[in-house]
């Protein structure tokens, strides 16, 4: 049985913690912590969760979060099929608000750093020439030691704080109304959607999984998620459909019936409601654009 990566605490005598992560598939499981993350997708795809948000990952993804914001790289089914040879590789640091000390945060110096550490809590996403210029950074920050790491990790932090090219990847007012006990729970809603997205799912079936009744289950997901579950695993089939509408070899009605749509008209709908356009436009779109 293949086993994540596990994550560990920051020891009392670091300042922060930075590890690179090697392995057949990225955590999978569905959780948020007290600590800031930025996390650095060099191998491996899938779809990233952040909040209330959904959207694909692959090679360079780059993502700053905030304290308690939920998030999970979900690799793709293939990545977790018995005789898969595919392996993740990503860095990931972790460093609590107080890594400075907090006196330090407050002074005039500090402001820049103040404002990003604020705009974390929707998670950011770094994207172009500021991407760029950071992974270098964040592998050459795996070797580094005392003073010239915590200097190593400001001068990232404030490539970030100065750039254009960081955007919030969850809605502002955004709240996790999760709560710590609630992790597992979630988790699992998650893995399931994720394993079973492609077959026919039931609304009672899911909300057995957390000894709940349909209607309280209902509500709770909408509570925490911001989205009904039916608008939740109608995004998890559609992206999935994204990457299938990728492929030349697929037409539309078998991407639809792979993506667990019970009729091509219900796919073609929701997917235009999703996309702004037809599976057939986004794929001939998609085709003149990697042409």
């Amino acid at each position: 049985m293949k086993k994540p990566f596990q994550k560990s605490r920051i020891p009392e005598q670091n300042a922060f913690v930075i590890k690179e992560l090697k392995a057949p598939f990225f955590d999978k499981n569905w959780h948020f912590h007290p600590e800031y993350q930025l996390f650095l997708v060099l191998k491996g795809r899938g779809t990233r969760f952040v909040g209330d948000d959904m959207r694909t990952f692959k090679a360079h993804d780059l993502v700053f979060s905030g304290p308690n914001l939920p998030h999970l790289w979900r690799n793709d089914q293939e990545y977790f099929e018995k005789d898969s040879q595919l392996m993740t590789h990503g860095i990931v640091v972790y460093f609590p608000e107080n890594f400075i000390g907090r006196e330090l945060l407050q002074k005039e110096e500090f402001e820049e750093l103040q404002g990003l550490l604020g705009k974390a809590s929707l998670g950011l996403e770094i994207l172009g020439e500021t991407n760029e210029k950071i992974r270098p950074l964040l592998i050459n920050l795996l070797d580094q030691k005392g003073l010239e790491k915590i200097i190593g990790l400001l001068r990232i932090l404030l490539l970030m704080a100065r750039s254009t090219e960081v955007n919030p990847i969850v809605q502002a007012g955004y709240v996790n109304a999760n709560k710590e006990s609630e992790k597992d729970r979630m988790s699992r809603v998650y893995a399931f959607v994720m394993d079973h997205f492609q077959q026919a799912i039931k609304l009672e079936e899911v909300a057995g999984l957390i000894n709940m009744s349909s209607s309280s289950f209902s509500r709770y997901f909408k509570s925490r998620m911001n989205k009904s579950f039916s608008d939740f695993l109608s995004e998890v089939r559609i992206s999935h459909a994204c990457k299938l509408l990728h492929k030349e070899n697929l037409n539309i009605s078998e991407v639809s019936y792979e993506c667990g749509f019970n009729t091509l008209s219900n796919f073609n709908r929701q997917f235009k409601e999703k996309m702004n356009m037809t599976p057939l436009a986004y794929k001939k779109d998609f085709m003149q654009r990697f042409d």
